[in-house]
């Protein structure tokens, strides 16, 4: 595996650091985390960070769950939306009319910045709106990186819409279990702009990139239809996530730990004309797609992969990652982590054996 060693080099903590007037770079690391050898547009980034179907264990609590949310980075929020992408792939760029996968990369964190900045502001994928009325009393109770409202699940308040129209995903149920998780989340809010999709070609007879518009605009108010341009609509919720998909993808930030924010100055070049221009003109389909809509589940991992430290059952950059954040006091490690990062066995885990560490990635 060939990797660049700027991207193994020791990832140093920074401080919030303004970029230019428009973006902010949060975190410990700006260093991309995938094999930068990879095809992206043929196989995807990977999933460096290893996630599972759940970002946290299914029998944890609702604190211990949100905690969990609460510690990703912006780049570990980045590659979270990537996971879901890669794997639901074909049928996400069938029903959006886009064969680029970096362009819908670019979109989701759009979405994701509109709704919660990436987790910009210090929470991570852990952030909660309109739940003051009780768990899912709200149909506006939302959650996660993308705000995914109850709505999205099955088994929500029956007198809530049904979005039973996306067989191709799995459609988890309301319980805090899911509904909390950032992986689940993450699922269920592409999910939800795919059943705005079915709603915009089959029942409102949209074309081209007026679909996925809509579905981020039935995203927002719960409508798929075309509204006439009415700014409240479109200026400030779907045209603005294109601009920022389109800062995002042209500044070269779909990677790294950057983020900007709505109505950053930085994303007023990408607002003027029609925002949608650069999305091409691919054009949304519900032609059939072949998914799998069991429950998804958490392949066995391997357990005798040498500095294999976040026990995902292969060895990648993503160890090194979280290994160099250990060492910079931004994570911590479990005791079967720790075992696994202790490489030269001397009980202590140091620079040394982030050393080792990368002779075996680079082997």
């Amino acid at each position: 595996m060939k990797i660049r060693s700027r991207f193994l080099s020791v990832m140093t903590a920074a401080a919030l650091t303004l970029c230019s007037m428009g973006c902010i770079s949060a975190g410990a690391s700006d260093s991309i985390a995938h094999d930068p050898s990879r095809d992206v547009q043929t196989e995807g980034v990977g999933n460096p960070f290893g996630y599972g179907e759940r970002n946290t264990p299914a029998d944890a609590s609702t604190a211990e769950i949100r905690a969990i949310n609460h510690k990703m980075t912006v780049q570990e929020v980045k590659y979270a939306i990537y996971k879901e992408i890669d794997e639901h792939w074909d049928l996400i760029s069938v029903r959006l009319g886009q064969t680029e996968r970096e362009k819908v990369y670019a979109l989701f964190l759009g979405l994701g910045t509109r709704e919660s900045t990436l987790g910009g502001n210090g929470d991570g994928a852990d952030l909660e709106t309109a739940f003051s009325d009780g768990f899912g009393k709200n149909s506006a109770h939302a959650y996660g990186t993308f705000q995914t409202a109850v709505t999205a699940f099955a088994d929500c308040d029956p007198l809530f819409m049904k979005e039973d129209n996306v067989p191709e995903m799995f459609q988890y149920s309301f319980t805090e279990s899911n509904f909390y998780d950032a992986i689940i989340s993450n699922h269920m809010g592409i999910r939800k702009i795919l059943h705005f999709v079915e709603l915009a070609i089959n029942q409102y007879g949209l074309k081209g990139y007026q679909v996925p518009r809509a579905a981020l605009k039935g995203f927002n108010t719960g409508w798929a239809d075309y509204t006439n341009e009415e700014d409240g609509y479109y200026k400030n919720y779907p045209d603005e996530i294109i601009s920022m998909a389109r800062w995002y993808y042209e500044k070269g930030h779909l990677y790294d730990n950057v983020f900007t924010w709505t109505q950053a100055e930085d994303v007023a070049p990408y607002r003027e004309g029609n925002p949608w221009d650069w999305w091409g003109d691919g054009e949304p389909s519900m032609a059939e797609v072949s998914e799998n809509t069991a429950p998804p589940t958490t392949p066995d991992v391997k357990d005798d992969v040498e500095g294999d430290v976040n026990i995902d059952g292969e060895l990648s950059i993503a160890d090194a990652v979280l290994l160099s954040s250990f060492l910079l006091n931004s994570d911590k490690l479990t005791a079967a982590q720790g075992a696994k990062a202790d490489l030269n066995g001397d009980k202590i885990i140091n620079a040394g054996d982030l050393i080792l560490l990368r002779q075996l990635i680079t082997k």
